[in-house]
């Protein structure tokens, strides 16, 4: 892939993807453009080994995915929404973005779970993408999906 085509397609998907990782991030838009930059140097140095096969937003996604998981550890869980709110107005000038709510009850979830149910519902893929992008099976993602959505049912009081 020339560095011409790869600029084209990264132009086309980077609302996309900065979506996905702020969404990952809670609503953290300096982690997640963080993320964003260090995800698509990644993309470029390995844009060599992208088979045209697939998407180059899953492929693209894939690797976002992947340095999210390898950052988690910098990504605090918390076990309440009210934990969340504090944490969140602790670290962040962010905390009045427009779905704050959802922000800190995604928070609440396992990076697994918060990723399934983000490329899901808020980026429209299928679960048989999602275990493409998340390198799990299909079952595995459904779980991820089930389990996430229950807690999130819990926390949003739905």
């Amino acid at each position: 892939m020339t560095r011409e085509v790869f600029i084209a397609l990264v132009e086309r998907e980077q609302e996309a993807l900065r979506g996905f990782l702020f969404a990952l991030c809670c609503g953290n838009k300096s982690d997640a453009d963080d993320l964003a930059q260090d995800a698509l140097v990644k993309a470029y140095l390995s844009s060599a080994g992208y088979q045209e096969k697939g998407k180059f937003r899953s492929w693209i996604f894939k690797i976002a995915y992947n340095t999210f998981l390898n950052h988690k550890a910098s990504f605090r869980t918390t076990e309440s929404i009210d934990e969340a709110r504090m944490l969140a107005s602790s670290t962040s000038a962010e905390s009045s973005f427009e779905h704050q709510s959802l922000y800190l009850a995604l928070r609440t979830l396992p990076p697994k779970e918060r990723s399934a149910i983000t490329l899901f519902y808020l980026n429209g893929y299928c679960v048989k993408e999602i275990a493409t992008i998340t390198e799990t099976s299909e079952d595995a993602v459904k779980k991820q999906l089930s389990r996430g959505r229950d807690k999130l049912k819990e926390k949003l009081k739905l």
